[in-house]
């Protein structure tokens, strides 16, 4: 039987960066086939090579579909071959209908070359039954949560009779629910002969819905596997190079005194006057590791924006920081008061993409090196030039785009914008979000770092085991209120859900 798909010594270089280095794997018809590796190791630029965005001639070596080499030219050119691509950045057009951006494009038309708005409409509702997805075909894309926009993106997808489908960390934004849901529409592909490649950090997805995996590690294939003849400890091991015995860094917390607090806090969104935040009470001491959990929507996100001084409107409740209020302020105030925010949204609130490494990492801190008019350019490169070795960060230099780095690198340089201008309290929204696990074990080592250092962490995270390894306690939110409180040492996951799960 052919190969659905066939990569042979597939090279591709960038300037400075070898990024694909002869890197060879095949698929079987029917087949989900995972690829594993840390941010840089040459995952999404394989993707990009498949789906036609690095076109034929940009690359070396071969890519055989069905046994016939494909010279793609471009995405519509691997999509008449049956590829379809979910990239890990949504491609919506967030104005647009569910409907619309699912035909955008091609779009049913009438005998008189109008679209066919009936028709697109009644196909559309048929594709989200067809995949149980629970979700209005009318409503606008920007009105929906990052997870239903993610599941819009694969119905597209699958619209296209796609034969070879390409998903790059389709679960990075979803819930534990939504994401068994793409687990069963996968499962699902897998019987009508639907063949996958599968992107995934979280190698409990991995195991439980591939059927061999393939590891890649700086731009080279290392191994493929069986899924059921090798193991998680296995795959890290050769993702990373080495062997990882704990990937939570054990610490001995040595809380300080109080540096923050909120008493009663009440916020409304500026929009439309709902609550994002009821009542809520919490403090954090110095050297302490205070986790926020719950379901998505449930406010953690709200809750540091405001804190940060970047979202809703306070009705009630005090902000103290040092002892002294935070109130009326702006990010800019929050910073210089010694706070400070890493977004879990590094592409839109963390980086400005089209520029340097160096112009993103001092951008919050360029009152450290400027007097009058003028920057202390060589103080600058120096401090940027520490944080960038301190944290190994990929790249040849600190004049390399960001938006050219891997999505782990680029979330060493929002922590490196972050740790520059010195916070005593660091607030951090899902900072290991969508990087490998070498990279988290990076993160997590650079928080016992601060809590060393005596700041105070505040980390927001979907994923359970990581709030439980990192947390000294955990809060958990459910509709903007105060689920339960949990010491993380005694804590389980299933108390956290169910606190999460409350309405009270």
């Amino acid at each position: 039987m052919k190969k659905a798909l066939q990569v042979q010594a597939l090279t591709k270089r960038f300037p400075g960066v070898l990024a694909l280095d002869r890197v060879s794997f095949d698929l079987e018809p029917g087949e989900v086939h995972a690829l594993c590796g840390e941010n840089g190791a040459g995952k999404s630029t394989l993707i990009k090579c498949l789906s036609g965005i690095w076109q034929h001639g940009t690359y070396e070596g071969s890519i055989h579909v069905n046994g016939i080499e494909a010279r793609m030219r471009g995405i519509r050119n691997a999509e008449t071959l049956g590829i379809g691509v979910i990239y890990q950045e949504l491609a919506l057009v967030s104005e647009m209908t569910v409907a619309e951006n699912i035909f955008l494009g091609s779009e049913p038309t009438t005998a008189t070359g109008l679209i066919d708005w009936n028709q697109m409409y009644s196909k559309t509702r048929a594709l989200l039954q067809e995949y149980a997805l629970d979700l209005d075909p009318a409503a606008r894309i920007g009105d929906l949560g990052i997870g239903h926009q993610q599941l819009v993106e694969i119905v597209k997808a699958l619209s296209k009779d796609t034969k070879i489908l390409l998903l790059d960390e389709p679960t990075a934004a979803l819930t534990e629910t939504e994401v068994e849901i793409l687990l069963d529409i996968i499962r699902s592909l897998r019987k009508r002969g639907v063949t996958c490649v599968y992107i995934s950090h979280k190698l409990d997805e991995v195991f439980a819905i591939s059927d061999r995996i393939t590891v890649l590690r700086d731009g080279c294939s290392i191994a493929t596997h069986l899924a059921a003849e090798t193991s998680k400890s296995a795959i890290i091991e050769e993702m990373v190079g080495r062997e990882i015995k704990d990937l939570f860094p054990k610490r001995v917390s040595h809380p300080g005194e109080t540096i923050f607090s909120v008493e009663n806090l009440t916020v409304l969104d500026e929009t439309d006057g709902k609550p994002l935040i009821e009542n809520l009470s919490f403090s954090i001491r110095a050297g302490e590791v205070l986790g926020f959990g719950g379901l998505m929507g449930a406010g953690r996100t709200e809750l540091v924006m405001h804190l940060f001084g970047a979202l809703g409107k306070r009705v009630s409740g005090n902000v103290l920081l040092h002892g002294k209020p935070l109130e009326n302020h702006t990010p800019s105030d929050a910073i210089h008061r010694g706070m400070m925010l890493v977004s879990e949204d590094r592409k839109r609130y963390g980086l400005v993409l089209e520029k340097d490494i160096g112009f993103n990492q001092s951008l919050a801190s360029l009152d450290q090196f400027t007097k009058g008019l003028f920057v202390n350019e060589l103080a600058e490169v120096q401090a940027n030039w520490k944080l960038f070795k301190s944290l190994r960060v990929k790249a040849p230099g600190l004049e390399y785009i960001s938006g050219g780095l891997s999505g782990g690198n680029q979330q060493k340089i929002v922590l490196a914008k972050a740790l520059m201008t010195e916070p005593s309290i660091i607030l951090l929204d899902e900072p290991t979000r969508g990087i490998d696990v070498g990279a988290k074990l990076e993160v997590y080592e650079l928080i016992n770092q601060l809590t060393e250092q005596g700041k105070a962490v505040i980390l927001v995270s979907s994923e359970l085991p990581e709030l439980l390894g990192m947390s000294d306690r955990i809060i958990v939110l459910s509709e903007g209120k105060r689920g339960g409180e949990f010491p993380a040492t005694t804590a389980t996951q299933s108390q956290i859900l169910e606190a999460a799960m409350t309405n009270s």
